[in-house]
């Protein structure tokens, strides 16, 4: 089987998944290679995402590692027989790989959980409101990969509003709904989406009110994606240099405690659809 030019962030969880069950096991890949009638060379492209990997070879992995995790090790099949082409492709070779990476990652989730303090979040954002963002954020790029931005944005929509939408649940500040990334127009036309899509049953949002004491979170700012199980959850951090991937225990559990801290320092659903309609038609 040829290398992969480009590994997925997809194909490089499998791989390190594979890799951990090994570590667990107290094996070194030589010794691995050995037992399958492989390579080291060949078992680290394998872990590293680059070298595919068939069913059966997930699954003499596991029995050689002793795993007896069988709901994992039917999860580490899925992952490695996925053929998905979905519909980010179109965007590969046009947009940055961590766009599709997100988009790919959002279709397999089991749910969506985010913290987006000072804007609007991605997939509750209208056209207007993410072209003002990304010109902002991004002022060299070219109307071209705008616009390409803009589109696949909205597109990643599909997750939590198509047949068989997945559960999406998000926390903002009330500073998120007043600032005018554009005009007056856009914003008040950004409150009314947001309202379409809570009142649809799309998305449960929470805001955090400007009166909340105590609160020094503002710059947090993630996106927890829940897997097939437990040990497949994923986390997606952004910062101004850009968004990055985590899925060690570790960095899992610090993501679950910030989204339980800004969820206790927010109003419940009911409440919030209440400011932001209120703050809609202060507008």
């Amino acid at each position: 089987m040829p290398l992969r030019g480009h590994a997925t962030a997809r194909q490089v969880r499998l791989g390190t998944e594979l890799r951990r069950l090994r570590d667990a096991a107290g094996l070194k890949a030589r010794d691995v290679a050995a037992a399958l009638n492989s390579t080291s060379a060949q078992i680290s492209q394998m872990e590293l995402g680059f070298a595919g990997v068939s069913e059966e070879r997930v699954r003499r992995l596991a029995a050689h590692y002793a795993c007896m995790d069988e709901a994992l090790i039917e999860a580490l099949v899925a992952m490695a027989t996925d053929r998905t082409r979905g519909w980010w492709e179109e965007y590969r070779n046009v947009l940055p790989p961590v766009f599709l990476d997100t988009a790919e990652a959002e279709h397999h989730a089991t749910f969506l959980r985010e913290v987006v303090i000072m804007l609007v979040p991605g997939l509750l954002q209208t056209a207007d409101y993410a072209r003002a963002v990304y010109t902002y954020m991004r002022p060299e790029l070219p109307e071209s990969e705008v616009a390409s931005r803009v589109e696949h944005r909205l597109k990643r929509r599909v997750v939590i509003e198509g047949d068989n939408p997945t559960p999406y649940e998000t926390v903002i500040h009330e500073f998120a709904l007043r600032v005018h990334v554009s005009d007056r127009r856009t914003s008040l036309a950004q409150l009314r989406y947001m309202l379409d899509q809570i009142d649809a049953g799309h998305a449960t949002v929470r805001v955090i009110p400007v009166g909340y004491e105590g609160f020094a979170g503002a710059g947090d700012s993630m996106m927890y994606l829940g897997g097939p199980v437990p040990k497949l959850d994923t986390g997606l951090r952004d910062s101004p240099t850009g968004a990055g991937f985590c899925d060690a225990e570790a960095q899992l559990g610090k993501l679950r405690t910030l989204f339980r801290q800004v969820k206790n320092a927010s109003l419940d659903p009911a409440a919030s659809r209440d400011l932001i309609d209120r703050v809609a038609k202060e507008l």
